[in-house]
């Protein structure tokens, strides 16, 4: 139904919840666009749609705002200043970003030269991201966290961090790692500093709140830790252990379970303290949340809390603790990795085309028209809401009819064609009383959804958004334009792979917390439809793969200026085909050669003239450098 008042950029502000879940980097404009903000400065990402296109980029593109990067670190390390400033703290914070959240050159280099001016440091836990980080951070004094398994090499790199001027921590997964630690650094004659993973008992809410417990993978158990504690101490190194490290899980939508943990945490410091270690650091992992849907709830997409109430009990309730222990502030370390970057990009894309279960072109009724048909027809001369069971189950009864005779050879193509779109006439008018009704019956649930649009977007779920696939997150989703005209339409979106998992239908409800369509406008005859999904700079570059061979799309990386305007400050052509091919051990040289040799057949054998030949080739050879993705011809 179309409302006679007219539509308000407003209305489809808060249709789209995008000033709940735009954490106040995105917003609106008077034209219906949506835009980029930070601090004074608001963008409308149609212009940067342009823009890209005007430097002759297609669509899917990944966009990074640095802007929201560099809001992120600010906002992150001023909250705890101002937390420990508040609650008469006697340390200070040091922020440390897990890089396998992203491991993109770009991102990372951006938080090293953002976060120089607070040291914020990384957190690795491979020799490959170790060499990542060593080549690129450069502010001395900054913390570098290795976790995970670590051998001599990766020992060796970080004893070697230390010495040019990193705090470099070995934090202990396993008892195995501590005598590789203790011979290198006696052989390098480099004091190692080392920390301890705890197995925390806090239980958590979310989706990854296996990280702790006795069957945790990662971490030591109190019987370890004392046997850790009696290794240093036999040769002379507990002055070494100089970090706490204990992990709740990521994405903790609930406040209450991150004090608690908190406290559990400083109670191992606590005893630690008095077992002789040196311990001046407590790192207390990740678990900071993004609020994906908006609805500040417990929700696992949500979270119940604001940064400053985060920073707020995470100080106070260390201070509070170590105070009744009469025990020294530590150094507070966290490594906020998805709340660091997850707003600073964004996936745009433009729609394809569209496929409506509406009926088309129903024909008026014939003297000879089959009695099924007009079994089908008569069911709207019945229909009303106290027998819209009935109706349905009419509907489906005589539709299965028709489709068995079909099968029998007993109706033709045609016939079968006018069944199906009076099926999906009496469904709308059905759906149109179901949505009227207090009470749905229990089989027509879900029946709205069942008759909805499918926009097909120029992505790949599985390259782009792996994590709507892999554990069902949720992004907030919708059109970048044309917020001033009302979204009439229901859809689902589907990718461009043969994949039925290829597709978005779960989207954000920050009052149900999911719901299975989301609206969208009509499609313009000549026009480009464009679609943004939010908050997707945490883990979804990493984690992407290659189904149907769809590789990396471009990335445009800009700065937003204070007049308005805004700067390129990056590009990074996504793959092409021969990229893509190279990757799954395909030689695009040997490729272009076999197929020259057919040609060259095919030239012989006379089915092409050797024009066409050529004119194969260089097709051939200009597919093999194009974009995986779908790309407009201009004629």
């Amino acid at each position: 139904m179309h409302s006679s008042v007219p539509w308000t950029t407003e209305q489809s502000a808060e249709l789209y919840s995008l000033e709940r879940w735009g954490n106040d980097y995105f917003g609106y404009d008077k034209d219906g666009f949506v835009t980029a903000k930070t601090l004074n400065t608001e963008v409308p990402l149609m212009d940067i749609v342009q823009g890209i296109a005007e430097r002759d980029m297609s669509m899917p593109v990944l966009l990074r705002i640095e802007n929201i990067l560099d809001a992120q670190l600010f906002r992150l390390n001023e909250a705890f200043a101002r937390a420990i400033k508040v609650c008469g703290y006697q340390n200070k914070y040091r922020g440390v970003f897990p890089i396998k959240v992203n491991q993109q050159a770009q991102v990372v280099e951006e938080i090293a030269a953002f976060g120089a001016r607070y040291q914020h440091g990384f957190e690795v836990g491979s020799k490959a991201e170790m060499i990542a980080v060593l080549s690129t951070l450069e502010e001395p004094g900054s913390l570098i966290v290795c976790n995970g398994y670590k051998d001599a090499e990766f020992v060796e790199l970080g004893l070697h961090a230390n010495k040019i001027g990193f705090n470099c921590f070995f934090v202990l997964e396993t008892p195995s790692e501590l005598p590789i630690i203790i011979e290198r650094s006696q052989a390098l004659g480099i004091r190692p500093r080392i920390g301890v993973r705890v197995k925390m008992t806090t239980q958590v809410s979310g989706h990854w709140n296996t990280t702790s417990g006795d069957r945790g993978v990662f971490g030591l158990s109190t019987t370890q830790l004392i046997d850790v504690v009696d290794q240093l101490k036999q040769h002379e190194m507990l002055d070494c252990l100089e970090l706490l490290h204990c992990h709740l899980g990521s994405q903790i939508p609930n406040i209450r379970e991150i004090r608690s943990g908190v406290v559990e945490a400083c109670r191992f410091y606590a005893d630690l303290t008095k077992e002789g270690a040196a311990l001046s650091y407590i790192d207390l992992g990740g678990g900071l949340a993004v609020d994906y849907t908006g609805a500040r709830s417990t929700d696992g997409q949500s979270r119940n809390y604001t940064l400053e109430e985060y920073c707020e009990d995470i100080v106070d309730s260390i201070k509070t603790t170590m105070d009744r222990y009469d025990i020294a502030h530590p150094t507070i370390v966290t490594e906020s990795g998805r709340a660091t970057v997850a707003y600073a990009s964004m996936l745009l894309f433009n729609i394809l085309d569209v496929n409506t279960f509406e009926p088309t072109n129903l024909p008026e009724p014939t003297e000879n028209e089959h009695e099924q048909l007009r079994h089908m027809r008569d069911i709207l001369t019945y229909l009303r809401p106290q027998r819209v069971q009935e109706c349905f189950n009419d509907a489906h009864f005589h539709r299965q009819e028709i489709r068995e005779l079909f099968k029998r050879g007993q109706i033709d193509l045609r016939t079968r064609s006018i069944a199906e779109n009076l099926f999906l006439d009496i469904l709308h008018k059905i759906a149109d009383i179901v949505d009227q009704m207090p009470r749905v019956p229990s089989d027509m649930e879900g029946l709205r959804e069942s008759l909805a649009d499918i926009y097909y977007g120029n992505f790949s779920l599985f390259q782009s958004l792996p994590d709507i696939w892999a554990i069902e997150q949720l992004f907030p989703v919708m059109p970048i334009h044309r917020l001033d005209e009302e979204p009439t339409r229901q859809a689902v979106l589907a990718d461009i792979t043969c994949d039925c998992d290829g597709k978005i239908d779960r989207f954000i409800d920050p009052w149900t917390g999911a719901k299975n369509t989301l609206p969208l406008h009509e499609l313009k005859r000549g026009e480009d439809y464009y679609l943004g999904v939010f908050l997707v700079g945490a883990y979804q570059e990493t984690l992407g793969d290659l189904h149907n061979l769809f590789g990396d799309t471009h990335v445009v990386s800009v700065r937003l200026n204070s007049d308005g305007s805004y700067d390129f400050v990056k590009e990074i052509q996504g793959d092409t085909i021969a990229d893509v091919l190279s990757y799954v051990e395909y030689q695009p040289k040997e490729m272009l050669e076999r197929y020259r040799k057919t040609a060259e057949r095919a030239v012989r054998e006379g089915r092409i003239t050797v024009r066409e030949r050529q004119q194969m080739m260089k097709a051939f050879n200009a597919s093999m450098q194009g974009y995986t993705y779908y790309e407009e011809e201009h004629y």
